[in-house]
């Protein structure tokens, strides 16, 4: 029997998901919510706004229709925005049946408080129903391009990660499985944060001795909240904690670091979300995360200074000051 798969969500991962599920050989239904815009993937063969130039398998089909999609195949894998992810699993479940099972691949918390995707899913789904998160150091455009990537899969079944594993494992994208859903969630949200103030710094021209610094103490702070929250420290020095802390912080196709670049180099914060044109998950993350920080009484400067710069309109410049004149202490 040939597998299949519903990816919900056409930005560019979800899109370069589905595009990879397809290649493998695995029956791909890939739904958007904006008719026009599943209407020009449909003629296209392509996602032209958010990944061009690389053609849709003959697996993959598209749809806006959501009904269709959860009835394509007992698997979803979700892939939008986090501020929609609650507002897309409402939607979905009248279409759900027991056999269903649901991955995401949302990096966030959720914005109304703060709680993890995965406490979303069972309290809008079901406790009973099997889940899995995708996190890991990616961009949508050299998966889709073939470039070799590395990706985590998180489940408490472990025979769930092993059939998304066997949809999108393949010669140049190689899966790791985990139970850790947890870990693996905090920390493919909190590195967005990280990320923009990486580019903060880089954008203020402050090097690469500085952004080495912020991404070293700021996994630290990606440890504290992890275990905090029930994660296991070890996630977080693989590939869905310090791997993708890594490739966000340091590489220009990640939007968060290019919205802080453009922060620090003093552009306006609308002029630069418009600019790129596409969702910049650190700025509700850093506020969330912040709100975490203080509920539970964890430490994070860096995520503090960060939240400043970002709703309370401090100077980018005063809160890299605030991290410099800290007081000493040894590294922990």
């Amino acid at each position: 029997m040939k597998s299949s798969i519903s990816v919900l969500g056409a930005g560019s991962w979800g899109t370069a998901l589905a595009v990879l599920a397809a290649r493998n050989g695995c029956n791909t239904l890939l739904w958007g919510h904006n008719p026009d815009h599943m209407n020009s993937l449909s003629s296209d063969k392509e996602n032209k706004r958010y990944l061009p130039n690389i053609p849709f398998p003959d697996k993959l089909s598209v749809s806006n229709n959501l009904e269709e999609a959860a009835n394509f195949s007992p698997l979803i894998l979700i892939s939008v925005p986090s501020h929609a992810f609650k507002a897309t699993l409402i939607k979905l479940k009248p279409y759900l049946n027991e056999s269903t099972k649901v991955a995401w691949a949302t990096k966030g918390f959720n914005p109304a408080d703060g709680s993890l995707l995965n406490t979303i899913v069972e309290q809008t789904l079901s406790k009973d129903i099997q889940t899995a998160v995708l996190s890991g150091p990616t961009f949508a455009q050299e998966v889709a391009t073939g470039l070799p990537t590395a990706i985590t899969i998180a489940s408490a079944s472990p025979v769930f990660s092993d059939q998304l594993s066997s949809i999108l494992h393949n010669q140049y994208f190689r899966t790791y499985t985990s139970r850790d859903i947890t870990g693996v969630q905090v920390g493919g949200a909190v590195k967005n944060v990280l990320a923009i103030a990486a580019g903060i710094a880089d954008g203020l021209g402050f090097g690469a001795n500085t952004r080495a610094a912020l991404i070293t103490r700021g996994l630290q702070e990606i440890i504290r909240l992890g275990t905090k929250l029930g994660g296991q420290a070890d996630t977080f020095m693989g590939l869905a904690g310090l791997g993708d802390l890594i490739l966000t912080c340091t590489d220009d196709q990640s939007r968060n670091r290019r919205f802080g670049l453009a922060l620090g180099q003093g552009k306006n914060r609308e002029a630069i979300i418009k600019e790129i044109g596409q969702e910049i998950e650190g700025v509700s993350a850093a506020l969330e995360t912040h709100l975490l920080s203080v509920k539970h009484n964890i430490e994070m400067p860096i995520i503090e200074q960060t939240y400043k710069v970002l709703y309370e309109n401090l100077d980018p410049r005063i809160a890299v000051q605030n991290l410099l004149t800290r007081d000493q202490k040894a590294e922990s």
